[in-house]
Formats: structure tokens, sequence, C-alpha cells
């Protein structure tokens, strides 16, 4: 089993998708977990359109990439999901194999009306939850 984490800066929104999606999706294959630079709370409509295709995370918690470290947690890879700059705080995980990179746009960031904002949240949702798809089939463990 492939142990991974994801991190985004405040472990609200896109990390939490990817695991949802990759411990859903992974099929027993992947344990992910999440956890952020600067913890904060679960974004409303990141849990709103995660509903929509099946998954409850509202009660996930906002977890520390930090806290992660300092507790000696080991990974087989780092995954962030977050912008560059930000991906570069990431501590690093010295059991880790590797370290990708995925950039999503940052759902606390979107403007416009409440059904724009969540239009935009969906597409980020499926952006995640292709790459995830396209994760697996790629590392494809048996």
């Amino acid at each position: 089993m492939v142990k991974v984490l994801f991190v985004c800066v405040h472990n609200s929104a896109r990390s939490q998708m990817a695991q949802e999606f990759l411990n859903n999706l992974g099929k027993g294959k992947f344990i992910a977990e999440s956890a952020g630079l600067e913890p904060g709370v679960i974004n409303p409509r990141v849990v709103q359109v995660m509903q929509e295709v099946g998954f409850d995370i509202s009660a996930n918690p906002c977890n520390s990439a930090f806290d992660f470290f300092k507790q000696g947690r080991q990974y087989d890879l780092v995954i962030t999901v977050c912008d560059q700059v930000n991906g570069q705080r990431c501590p690093i995980f010295p059991s880790a194999k590797a370290t990708l990179h995925w950039s999503f746009a940052d759902p606390s960031s979107f403007e416009g009306s409440e059904t724009e904002v969540l239009q935009q949240t969906r597409e980020v949702r499926d952006q995640i939850k292709t790459r995830i798809e396209e994760f697996i089939r790629v590392y494809n463990i048996d």
C-alpha cells in the first residue's frame, strides 16, 4: 500500500478533495492523508460540491503538515496541490520517494455570485478527480 500526503495552504479545499478521491478511487491500494501549511477551516462550498458527487468531508479535520512532520509520519509520496510558491514551503518528509506538484486554483480565492463560485469550485473538484484517476492508472499498484 502506498501512503500519500496531499498538502495545500489551509487544508480546507484542494488537499481535502484529493485525499477523499484517492482513498475512495484507489481501492485500498493507497492511504491518503492531507494537511495544510497553515491549517484553516473546511470550505463549506467544497463540502457542498463534494456532497454532490457522493462524498461527505464535512467532519474532516484540518491538519498541519508541520505537525505531521514533527510526529515523524512517513509517506511514500508527498503531493502539493497549491501554487508553486506555497508548495515550496512544505516540509521535506525524508521517507518520501518523491514530492510532486499539482497546481490547482484555490477555491477560497474565487469571486462572483454564489452560482459562479460554486461552478468554479466544481471545476477544480473535477480537475482533481481526473488527476487522481490518471495517477492511479499510471501508478498501477497490484
